[in-house]
């Protein structure tokens, strides 16, 4: 029984009708939930909208849980205690506390939980095999993305410093020279903060010039990541299919 619930609640395979219409009922019960963000004053209709899709959300998670020694390929009792702070589980957990409104009634912090609804959106990437390729593309690349990363923190940081000290008139705080550093690295250029000397504009525009190349590199590895990842896919498909 519980086997046959983990087939249903996870990504549909094998022309499973049953778990294709619970993985569209999620995604649609998701983009529901969500629709009263585009909106400053929403109808009343979304506080009962919401109150369904987060007792859609609720059920949702207790399944999982219920089920996460298949998920997890571990039949100990402990991962019934660890499933709860899996990735996945923090997600469906926090979309479910926005709608907890009885929390509110007592303790203004968990008004803050309201803007988390926002977290719904990544919801529908459990059910997306693009998404779930990126993903792990990403993971497998953190090493080398985590080095430009980092790279690209501490040219931030030295530009910011750099440009603090050769034009303090221009940044007030070193947070302004930090903010406009990141700025010229990605290119953006809003212009509400710029330098206004020559020492200061040559500092610019280097740091424009590595800022390409830096942004770069993310986009590079990614998109290797992800081709190789398709390669792969394909090729299994192909192996699977003979």
């Amino acid at each position: 029984m519980r086997k046959r619930i983990f087939e249903i609640i996870e990504v549909s395979k094998d022309h499973d009708r049953i778990s294709f219409v619970y993985d569209v009922a999620m995604i649609v019960a998701i983009i529901v939930s969500i629709l009263p963000l585009a909106f400053k004053h929403p109808a009343s209709f979304f506080h009962y909208t919401d109150i369904i899709t987060t007792l859609l959300f609720i059920i949702d998670y207790v399944l999982r849980w219920i089920t996460a020694d298949y998920k997890m390929n571990d039949s100990s009792k402990a991962v019934f205690i660890k499933y709860p702070f899996t990735p996945w589980a923090i997600i469906d957990l926090v979309s479910i506390l926005p709608t907890l409104t009885v929390l509110n009634n007592g303790f203004k912090l968990f008004r803050i939980f309201r803007t988390f609804r926002i977290i719904r959106v990544f919801k529908v990437f459990r059910y997306s095999d693009t998404i779930n390729i990126l993903v792990r593309v990403v993971h497998n690349s953190k090493k080398p993305l985590l080095a430009v990363c980092t790279l690209a923190a501490g040219y931030i940081l030295l530009s910011a410093l750099l440009i603090f000290n050769v034009e303090p008139d221009s940044f007030e705080t070193f947070f302004d020279a930090v903010y406009w550093a990141t700025v010229s690295l990605t290119t953006v250029g809003y212009g509400d903060i710029y330098p206004t000397t020559t020492a200061g504009r040559m500092i610019t525009m280097v740091s424009s010039m590595f800022g390409i190349a830096i942004v770069a590199l993310p986009a590079g590895i990614i998109t290797a990541g992800y081709m190789d990842a398709l390669n792969e896919a394909k090729k299994d498909k192909s192996e699977g299919g003979q």
